[in-house]
């Protein structure tokens, strides 16, 4: 009887361990997420805003700043994530992006969070540090021979794409009573001008000393199609990422073409394992390195710091100028990014840089119908001319789809939505590279017909 009480003991006192809230039960709810944010933490980050906001002023530092975004971006990616259907089409990053912009608008986020967040973004200008976090990772932990075969390729469908996206844009809206030079000039062509900073605002000025007219007017009807255009790539990019579930072999799930593979498997199985820090911190300050080198290139060039940093990443990456160790750090940086900053980045920029009223002008019908077509046919085009380039169709209507995105946020938001942010880089080469090419060819026929 002695033994049968010994050896029962033991197998009673887990059972009553299991019971217990404190650690276990703590731990598992520590183990419940909002995204990333355990869920006691996230309980204690909201009553701490809350708190702030009730003393009237919330500090505009960069740890406040960290959290708000991560509560809110988080707490929309969340709600989008849940909701049925739309789910499985990018909610979670039109929530993200767009219900902060309405909030705004509506005057429904309080004063405090807006001017904080206004202010934060537009000083620190994070969007380009999470650029380069992206770019130079993804691109350290590609194979070089596919790197290089996958940027002389991208332009083809690139190119096609916006051929025919303009013509059957065009031809859409004068079906529908705008008009062919209204189409093509203040609609399909602001699309695919590049986004607002480098697109829309260079386009009308372009648009003000050709036609002699106030730039101010022409910004304002230039600006909802590239708005519109935007969120219509991100819906798009979406289903598509629901289509390549259902349809596998039209996807590389972020690769662009069949047998690309990163040099180091080790790195992504590193993830959360042993990863040496100074490596880590090293691919980081790398990263912001060539980031500052694009920017002397733009003083210097005038050829835009992402793409300046793009090619010099490129070039790093072909000439084996960086250890095998630190681009296993580059690619435990790109993960950390694309985890844990990309719904907080998204937040402030529905803050700060969407302007809801400018996105709803565009809602009339013939307008909306011209968009739609534009995007689609930028984004059949370029999956029809990727796979008979051997690419991934679904992978290159993606990056096709950012070269009607609202510049490097649409970005961010498009490779969200269709869940790869390793497709980066060759987003840089379409937004960039093409609404650049995009704004100067236009402009030159323009003035030849003026």
């Amino acid at each position: 009887m002695k033994t049968t009480a010994t050896l029962a003991a033991p197998t009673e006192r887990p059972a009553t361990a299991r019971r217990r809230f404190w650690p276990e039960g703590w731990w598992r709810l520590m183990d419940i997420r909002i995204g990333i944010i355990p869920l006691p933490i996230y309980v204690v980050a909201g009553a701490l805003i809350a708190g702030l906001l009730a003393t009237g002023k919330l500090p505009n530092e960069i740890s406040v700043a960290i959290v708000v975004f991560a509560f809110f971006g988080f707490t929309l990616a969340e709600i989008g994530k849940r909701l049925p259907l739309v789910r499985h089409i990018g909610a979670a990053a039109i929530f993200a992006t767009f219900v902060p912009s309405a909030l705004v608008y509506y005057k429904v986020l309080p004063e405090p969070i807006v001017k904080m967040t206004t202010d934060f973004t537009k000083a620190s200008n994070f969007l380009y540090l999470f650029i380069a976090s992206i770019i130079v990772g993804s691109i350290l932990s590609m194979d070089r021979t596919v790197l290089v075969k996958g940027f002389l390729k991208i332009f083809v469908p690139l190119a096609a794409g916006t051929v025919a996206a303009g013509a059957v844009g065009t031809a859409v809206g004068t079906l529908l009573g705008l008009g062919a030079y209204h189409s093509f000039f203040f609609i399909v062509v602001p699309i695919m001008a590049g986004g607002v900073g480098e697109g829309a605002i260079p386009l009308s000025i372009g648009y003000a000393e050709i036609l002699h007219q106030d730039q101010g007017q022409l910004f304002a009807t230039v600006l909802p199609p590239v708005m519109l255009g935007s969120l219509t790539a991100i819906i798009l990019a979406g289903t598509l990422n629901f289509v390549g579930k259902r349809y596998p072999h039209l996807t590389g799930e972020g690769r662009l073409q069949p047998g690309e593979h990163g040099e180091m498997p080790a790195a992504r199985e590193a993830v959360g394992s042993s990863v040496d820090v100074n490596q880590i911190a090293a691919a980081g300050v790398t990263a912001l390195t060539l980031y500052l080198l694009g920017i002397l290139c733009h003083r210097l060039f005038g050829l835009p710091a992402p793409v300046a940093m793009l090619f010099l990443a490129v070039l790093v990456k072909l000439t084996q100028a960086v250890s095998p160790q630190l681009q296993e750090g580059a690619f435990v940086v790109y993960k950390f990014f694309s985890t844990a900053v990309t719904y907080p980045l998204l937040f402030a920029i529905g803050v700060s840089l969407t302007p809801w009223d400018k996105l709803v002008a565009s809602f009339n019908l013939p307008t909306l119908l011209t968009i739609v077509a534009t995007v689609s046919t930028l984004m059949a085009t370029g999956a029809l001319v990727g796979r008979w380039l051997k690419m991934y169709p679904i992978e290159a209507a993606i990056v096709n789809a950012c070269h009607s995105g609202q510049g490097g946020t649409g970005d961010v938001a498009i490779l969200t939505a269709a869940n790869r942010m390793a497709l980066m880089p060759f987003a840089q080469l379409a937004t960039r590279i093409g609404g650049a090419i995009t704004v100067t060819t236009v402009l030159i026929v323009l003035a030849h017909l003026g």
